[in-house]
């Protein structure tokens, strides 16, 4: 009698731990297993917003430069056991989900391609490569290998952009004709990076920045595929030393192989045209950052935020009194949305936003408008 009331107490004091383990287990949330590779100037801002995405953990850093290495393991905790200079071993130690590439341009597709046949979804900072072909490239591996592949177009999640989009999906503009691109800096040559070596970006202001407006633009436009492109580029001023006040003075003029201005024209299968202006540095009133659209039955601007329509018999400007967050005050946001959405792609089947394939797209306009230059500024096709 008393074995068995030993036993039967044995039973229920079990049994309780046991469903306690359980129900932790079945709360937990999945933690993304992160990788960062390229720890430069970008990947700042994306460190930033991984605060605020909880479905993350950072778990390996990749740079070729050691103090790179270094300033993450003084500034993030990173330890050193995480810091690597080849990404080849930190797939082979860390075995990540996932990675995020933060290098210069040249780097972005032999990269990725070696993270996707590690089995690591891929976020790749913008431009996506260097071109269409690397695009491919980085396409088929992550197909291959069943990951996905998203690109770092951070201002398609721009609240600006998500008004106008909104508008264009309400029939605010009707069909939409022309879309004219700006991305223009009076003096603003970058004097850190390589940013002024063709070699390794691929190109100046139209890839480097003019890519952003290009991009949400094409977004608002509802991503029609290019056909043809013309262009044309000028360098006059970044391939000499630097004689006037500017933000970025005394940049490297000696390697400087890239374009301070450029100008493309792309027609796309629908009819619809855009206009793209790209400088580093340009004899202009001020510095530019926006797009301007023009509909049948209406039109926007980008910035100042508006749309231009007809209402009551009269031609009306549509101004919203509040738009939030303000990017110019806090682009955190940005690469937080970005950065969530390939998240979530990943965990929960989202669809992406900025897929490779829309960054193939980007990337056939960029390179169609370098080709037409190089060709005295003829129309060249966009395949």
């Amino acid at each position: 009698m008393a074995t068995k009331a030993a036993a039967a107490k044995k039973v229920p004091a079990k049994a309780p731990a046991k469903k306690t383990t359980a129900k932790k287990t079945a709360e937990a949330p999945k933690k993304l297993r992160v990788a960062i590779i390229g720890c430069g100037g970008i990947s700042h801002a994306h460190m930033a917003a991984y605060k605020s995405i909880p479905e993350v953990e950072l778990v390996g850093f990749c740079d070729i430069l050691p103090e790179r290495l270094k300033e993450y393991q003084e500034k993030y905790g990173a330890k050193p056991e995480q810091c690597f200079e080849k990404w080849d071993d930190l797939f082979k130690v860390i075995k990540p989900d996932a990675v995020d590439i933060c290098t210069p341009n040249g780097v972005h597709c032999p990269a990725a391609v070696a993270a996707a046949n590690a089995g690591c979804h891929v976020m790749v900072e913008k431009p996506m490569a260097m071109s269409p072909e690397e695009c491919e490239t980085m396409i088929a591996a992550a197909k291959k290998n069943n990951v996905l592949l998203a690109v770092g177009f951070q201002h398609r999640y721009n609240s600006k952009t998500d008004f106008l989009v909104k508008a264009r999906d309400e029939g605010k503009f009707g069909k939409l004709m022309f879309v004219k691109c700006q991305a223009l800096r009076r003096r603003g040559i970058p004097n850190w990076g390589v940013f002024g070596r063709k070699e390794l970006q691929g190109g100046g202001p139209m890839i480097d920045i003019g890519v952003h407006v290009v991009e949400m633009a094409h977004y608002f436009m509802g991503s029609p595929k290019p056909v043809a492109a013309t262009g044309n580029c000028w360098t006059y001023l970044g391939d000499k030393p630097s004689e006037v006040m500017s933000m970025w003075p005394n940049w490297d003029y000696k390697t400087y192989t890239v374009e301070d201005l450029a100008i493309g024209h792309i027609r796309f299968d629908n009819g619809m045209i855009m206009q793209i202006e790209s400088s580093f540095a340009a004899h202009i009133d001020k510095d530019e950052w926006k797009f301007v659209a023009m509909g049948e039955k209406g039109g926007c601007d980008w910035d100042p935020l508006q749309i231009f329509t007809d209402d009551a018999g009269a031609m009306v400007h549509i101004k919203p009194d509040y738009v939030a967050p303000d990017w110019n005050k806090d682009w955190t946001y940005l690469f937080v949305r970005k950065l969530q959405n390939w998240v979530d792609g990943i965990l929960k089947g989202t669809p992406l936003r900025a897929s490779g394939e829309e960054g193939l797209a980007i990337q056939k306009i960029l390179d169609g408008i370098y080709r037409s230059a190089a060709a005295g500024g003829k129309e060249v096709p966009i395949k």
